[in-house]
């Protein structure tokens, strides 16, 4: 197989519609419900979830990039069950519009403002509004420390100072850095402007979304800073404090998961909640929160930025997805394994199943994308052309080509997502070629 990227033909993955409570879909280990919740819950309360995976499903859980809950391995003869026994704990689950703000809204003392008011005005206009693409997503993000710039939106408000004001710049399309401005308005002016662009949304079809309300005359956001990574301590008013811990691959099971939800009770913490990339939020008093991050780091959670376990996104694969052609976890240990003094934090790793690239739909420094009986080396999204592809039986030759290309081409003081960068797509392919005929 040709190895500089010739286009191939790619099936069309991309899904109409996400799953959810109600609606769960078909993967290759039975059927997943997704819950999303509005509000933080009880550690308690997710514990019972953990009981009801084991219950009805397989017991492994999920949680997605934008920090839904997954669950795994349900039937058709107890989604249904699960449902309704999700439903009768009365948790704060979040319906309709997927309106996104922080996981730290209204506690974080660096927010410009909480977005939580103009989120909520948001999800009640939008109540009853059809026709909008399944996927749509409002983002609406205070500019405290733990921002949500990186997610996809296909409108998202972000909080500025103007002179001794606050005003919600609103931007359209991707991620913040790749959006345009559509402008700046006062609070309640911004939830009207919201409201009549998912309006335009709906006129214009149910598979617009938010880039199709991009004109030329709209310029570029202006590049933010990125705030601090979500894992780790968090110290809040007072005494409070919050607490992330990651799941490698973003995956965990009930029985992994109970434990620390158990834990998290006997230390009163008081609540949680799934957060962006695949992690959990806990909320305590500071010394709760130290005890609990030091609990999760003995039971195999990721709890530090620099873990390279938190560096590397990857989906369930197969044979979990029906979807995905390769082992994905099986993978991002090999990389790992040959990758790991590459991975300084300067970009994510994508392993995937599939070119739908569920795990990290934004552009990465390096992809891996499983096809057939092939793995495909990306730059870019999952969907992007490959520079190369690879047998899979030779993945471990190919993860320690690039790594040692990287480590002899990188600069004094060049992080390894420049030298990749640096390097291109050409001079990567040819560091696979070598010694393969």
């Amino acid at each position: 197989m040709s190895l500089l990227a010739a286009e191939t033909d790619k099936r069309d993955l991309r899904r109409g519609a996400c799953p959810a409570l109600s609606a769960p879909m078909q993967t290759g280990d039975g059927l997943l419900a997704r819950i999303s919740f509005a509000e933080p819950i009880r550690p308690a309360q997710l514990w019972t979830i953990c009981r009801l995976s084991k219950t009805h499903g397989n017991g492994v859980i999920n949680i997605s990039a934008r920090g839904n809950l997954q669950v795994r391995g349900l039937t058709a003869e107890t989604a249904g069950k699960f449902e309704g026994d999700i439903r009768s704990l009365n948790l704060p689950l979040r319906e309709g519009l997927a309106v996104e703000v922080p996981p730290l809204a209204g506690l974080d003392p660096a927010e410009i403002a909480d977005p939580r008011p103009l989120a909520d005005a948001i999800r009640a206009g939008a109540r009853g509004l059809e026709g909008l693409a399944p996927k749509t997503t409002v983002v609406v993000d205070g500019s405290g420390r733990m921002r949500l710039s990186k997610l996809l939106a296909d409108i998202r408000l972000v909080a500025a100072r103007l002179d001794d004001k606050v005003g919600w710049q609103i931007l359209l399309g991707d991620t913040q850095a790749g959006s345009r401005v559509h402008g700046t308005f006062p609070a309640q002016q911004a939830v009207d402007e919201v409201l009549s662009l998912l309006q335009r949304l709906t006129s214009l079809g149910p598979t617009s979304r938010g880039r199709d309300l991009v004109t030329d005359a709209m310029p570029p956001c202006a590049m933010m800073e990125d705030g601090p990574s979500s894992l780790g301590l968090t110290l809040l008013e007072g005494d409070e404090a919050a607490v992330g811990i990651g799941l490698p691959f973003g995956q965990t099971t009930a029985m992994q998961l109970a434990p620390l939800c158990t834990e998290a009770e006997t230390q009163h913490i008081r609540a949680v909640r799934p957060a962006f990339g695949h992690a959990l939020i806990l909320f305590g008093d500071r010394s709760a929160c130290e005890t609990i991050l030091v609990f999760a780091g003995r039971s195999g959670f990721i709890t530090e930025s620099t873990d390279p376990r938190g560096m590397i996104a990857a989906c369930p694969g197969s044979p979990s997805c029906a979807s995905a052609a390769i082992d994905t976890h099986g993978l991002a240990h090999l990389a790992l394994e040959h990758l790991e003094d590459l991975l300084d934090g300067s970009f994510n790793l994508h392993v995937t199943g599939c070119a739908k690239g569920c795990a990290h739909p934004q552009a990465t420094s390096l992809a891996l994308c499983g096809g057939g009986s092939d793995i495909s080396f990306i730059v870019g999204k999952a969907s992007d052309p490959s520079f190369a592809s690879i047998p899979a039986a030779e993945s471990a030759n190919a993860l320690r080509s690039i790594a040692a290309l990287v480590r002899k081409e990188r600069l004094k003081d060049e992080t390894s997502a420049a030298c990749i960068a640096r390097l291109g797509r050409e001079q990567l392919a040819l560091s696979l070629t070598s010694g393969r005929t």
